[in-house]
């Protein structure tokens, strides 16, 4: 059995400005965008934990999302490598011009910045976006932040944004929200 050696790189060596896709903020209070790794994991289950009224997966889940889907997935860091931001979601395999937005959370550290938009845009803008024209995502009818970073998304891109009940109640066993589906697009991915 013949096995390979990738470089491995620590988290707190990823949060550098050498690795990251982008960095927010002022010198002082620097963060730092960049794909997440096996690393990440935990420090993504216990930001989401701390960002009600997100629903909460299993840490086993997020360790997936950081490994198996890094490429349409993000972290924020700051200098001390603790993560105070994360967005996730992957292309449609039936609709590959689509990206499905799962879950966006900032901790309390990182709120007020942009962080949230910031870290969309992020994923948006690599290279292996550059075939998507939509994003979707599911949002509850009272979540207020959700529903205003999305139509500042769409007002940016100049692109849209629909939305319809996708997932009901009942669906969801009757403790759950309704769910709407949110779409916007056609848009630019090149104009991100």
């Amino acid at each position: 059995m013949t096995t390979t050696s990738e470089p491995f790189t620590p988290s707190s060596d990823l949060a550098r400005p050498s690795v990251a896709d982008a960095v927010v903020g002022a010198d002082s209070s620097s963060l730092f965008i960049r794909k997440p790794n096996p690393d990440d994991g935990w420090g993504i289950y216990e930001l989401v934990k701390s960002c009600p009224p997100l629903d909460v997966n299993s840490a086993y889940a997020y360790l997936l999302l950081a490994t198996q889907f890094r490429d349409s997935c993000a972290v924020a860091t700051n200098e001390e490598g603790e993560i105070v931001g994360f967005v996730s979601g992957y292309v449609k395999s039936n609709a590959p011009d689509t990206y499905f937005l799962w879950q966006v959370a900032v901790g309390e550290k990182a709120r007020g910045t942009g962080l949230a938009r910031r870290l969309v845009e992020a994923v948006m803008s690599r290279p292996e976006m550059v075939e998507v024209h939509h994003l979707e995502t599911t949002i509850t009818p009272d979540n207020q932040a959700s529903w205003g970073l999305f139509r500042r998304l769409a007002g940016r891109w100049q692109a849209p944004l629909n939305s319809r009940e996708y997932f009901s109640t009942d669906q969801l066993g009757g403790e759950h929200d309704p769910e709407n589906l949110v779409r916007i697009g056609p848009f630019q991915t090149d104009r991100i």
